[in-house]
């Protein structure tokens, strides 16, 4: 697996099936131009941790898209599998965001998560802005699930960097609290 650094570079484009209102269609990247995109990779249905996440999400996702953002999840399963965890399972059944199929790896491959041994994605979260521009990038291993409130904050602090330019979000941030502007006289103070 190849990583390299794609903060503040152009999010690679894809163009690929994903499970969505209800049937598998082609959806591109740049369809969400002008959005906040919340790229929610994860290695495959039908398993353990995945559906806290993706379930809590389903949840949360009105929230995330009053941010005006929007939710693709990636796995390496194909569009059918999606669909089949779709209607077999109750958590699964409330996801109305795209779940992109990505059996050959190639977005994954793209976004550095692709796990060659066996085939799956690591659990990651990439964060891009509505200009196509990776915000954050957030790779762990698959054991340990992410945390919902963690993302909206991102998204929440990211947004607020690009519409206050030459303010910084301190550790905890959140909509409200003070911010910093970074200069000489903040140095050896904080």
């Amino acid at each position: 697996m190849t990583q390299t650094n794609i903060i503040n570079k152009e999010a690679p484009k894809f163009s690929a099936e994903a499970f969505f209102d209800k049937q598998i269609k082609k959806i591109n990247l740049e369809d969400y131009r002008g959005k906040w995109v919340v790229l929610f990779f994860y290695p495959a249905d039908f398993t353990f941790v995945c559906p806290t996440e993706l379930g809590e999400l389903a949840n949360r996702y009105s929230e995330i898209q009053e941010l005006n953002a929007e939710i693709i999840s990636v796995s390496t399963d194909t569009g059918f599998v999606h669909k089949a965890w779709h209607d077999s399972s109750e958590t699964i059944g409330k996801i109305k965001f795209p779940m992109l199929a990505d059996p050959t790896g190639k977005v994954c491959k793209d976004y550095g998560t692709y796990i060659d041994e066996e085939g799956l994605s690591l659990r990651a979260t990439i964060l891009i802005d509505p200009d196509g521009i990776v915000k954050a990038y957030e790779i762990q291993d698959n054991s340990i699930g992410r945390s919902a409130d963690e993302l909206i904050r991102k998204i929440q602090a990211a947004n607020f960097v690009r519409e206050n330019g030459g303010e910084v979000c301190p550790m905890n941030w959140k909509p409200g609290a003070k911010t910093l502007k970074p200069g000489l006289d903040l140095v050896g103070k904080i």
